[in-house]
């Protein structure tokens, strides 16, 4: 299987690309944990159907150290005792962003309490944008249909 589109073999693909992934740079420098940001980015490609980046995203975290039982969890974090209350409202934040269109209001505000009870405004900043970049790329993947399967940790730099 084959994407529709070369998203490296492309020029003007791969300068779009180029930008996005310089946000996402920022943000992996910033004060939310590391795991919180890759639970973040499994839950929304989970969502949204991604496989290229739920694929991606399992064996950064695994490399990183994350175990596997919580990385089978994810997509049931409600009835999981393996998360944090913190990482537990990064989920639930995630979850929200991700289905802003089932939602009439769009996101509650007892959500983003929630996630303000365990993050300060940067680490909120960080969760809004990584929420908002790995939902871009979801969607990019999934238009183009981006196989998942191969990807290689560290494949990306």
């Amino acid at each position: 299987m084959d994407a529709r589109l070369n998203l490296f073999g492309n020029p003007y693909a791969a300068k779009i690309l180029k930008h996005i992934t310089s946000a996402g740079k920022v943000l992996a420098d910033s004060t939310l944990p590391a795991t919180t940001q890759e639970l973040v980015k499994i839950r929304a490609s989970q969502i949204n159907g991604c496989g290229f980046c739920v694929d991606m995203h399992t064996k950064e975290a695994a490399h990183a150290g994350e175990t596997s039982v919580r990385l089978n969890l994810i997509a049931t974090w409600r009835e999981a005792t393996v998360f944090t209350e913190a990482e537990r409202a990064a989920l639930e934040l995630a979850e929200q962003g991700t289905r802003i269109a089932d939602g009439a209001g769009g996101v509650p505000d007892e959500v983003w309490a929630n996630a303000a009870k365990h993050y300060d405004e940067d680490q909120l900043a960080a969760l809004v944008f990584g929420i908002a970049i790995i939902n871009a790329f979801n969607r990019v993947n999934v238009i183009i249909q981006q196989p998942a399967g191969a990807y290689q940790v560290g494949q990306f730099g």
